[in-house]
């Protein structure tokens, strides 16, 4: 896509926009098409966005900038055609402008309340959020969360997380997974990054789910129902699925459940939660299927289980597990 000129005052009065109340339909769907003429406007958005938060906390200290100009509150802008837009006094000019060319922002790292939350490799967190919601973090994953007055923002950095969102039809609840998008108002749902895209896992409620630039392209997904989101494709693929779902999410218990899963997808799974690796020294062995319940952070007890299930044999050489076909 060739880049567009970068208009900084369409930035900053969508920024001041985004700041005062949740957008209307038409204005969420203007402000989509927006993003999507530019990549590099989601990243000047943000830093407008953190930018005015940085300077509307500085002047709850009492902070001012020298150079910043002072907006009247009764000053009015134009948007997009549409109502006008109070600027709130706003210090704006200078101080913002510097502000945003600074590179300050980058999904509102600067924004007040901003919250990093991470696991490490083989655990699993459950964390409250400030809005009554709740996110359960898989092995080795991080997220960014940002409750603001118009949305809440999660920027699901690395990894898997399932969040129980508190209901308020006022500020959406948001999942961002590199280009992929995830709203949510009062639901449980879960989304874990892959190579090429996301999986979306809904077990109470309904989401809606699109890539960013295909925004006409929103899949509703509800629960019982779990959708592959593709970077590089619009359409979502979306299959109803609740029992396959509960054994997805058994994670949040320490567990890993399979129902006539291969072997090699068994293992792939116990190798996101260990220093020590299983390896399957046959391909045979790994095409076969497994069915029952195990520990996550257990690899020698669930080498131990495949043996006798499988007929296999298992071999220990310092941090690495070997399955291979058993001799007799």
């Amino acid at each position: 896509m060739k880049p567009t000129s970068m208009d900084e005052d369409e930035v900053l009065r969508w920024a001041i926009r985004l700041d005062r109340e949740p957008l209307s339909k038409s204005e969420q769907h203007s402000l989509d098409e927006w993003l999507s003429e530019d990549e590099r406007r989601q990243g000047a958005l943000l830093r407008a966005q953190a930018a005015l938060s940085y300077l509307d906390r500085g002047r709850a200290l009492g902070g001012t900038s020298e150079n910043a100009t002072e907006v009247p509150a009764s000053d009015e802008l134009e948007f997009d055609g549409s109502r006008p837009i109070g600027r709130r006094g706003f210090l704006i000019g200078g101080a913002l402008s510097g502000l945003v060319a600074a590179g300050f922002g980058g999904f509102l790292l600067l924004h007040p309340g901003v919250e990093n939350i991470a696991t490490s490799l083989g655990e699993v967190r459950r964390v409250p959020l400030a809005d009554g919601s709740v996110a359960s973090l898989n092995t080795d994953s991080r997220i960014a969360v940002a409750i603001g007055k118009a949305a809440r923002q999660v920027k699901l950095e690395e990894g898997e997380a399932w969040f129980q969102v508190a209901h308020d039809k006022k500020r959406p609840f948001i999942v961002e997974a590199g280009q992929i998008r995830v709203e949510a108002v009062g639901t449980a749902f879960s989304v874990r990054r892959r190579e090429n895209g996301a999986e979306v896992l809904v077990t109470e409620g309904a989401v809606e789910t699109w890539v960013v630039g295909h925004e006409g392209s929103r899949q509703r997904i509800a629960a019982g129902a779990m959708g592959f989101v593709a970077y590089a494709a619009p359409a979502v693929e979306v299959e109803q699925a609740p029992e396959k779902i509960d054994r997805a999410l058994a994670w949040r218990t320490g567990e890993i459940a399979l129902d006539g899963e291969s072997l090699e997808y068994a293992v792939a799974e116990i190798n996101r939660y260990n220093d020590r690796k299983l390896v399957i020294d046959d391909p045979a062995l790994a095409r076969e299927p497994l069915v029952g319940y195990f520990r996550t952070n257990e690899p020698e007890n669930f080498g131990k289980a495949v043996a006798g299930m499988l007929r296999a044999q298992m071999t220990e050489e310092g941090d690495t597990i070997h399955l291979t076909r058993s001799r007799s």
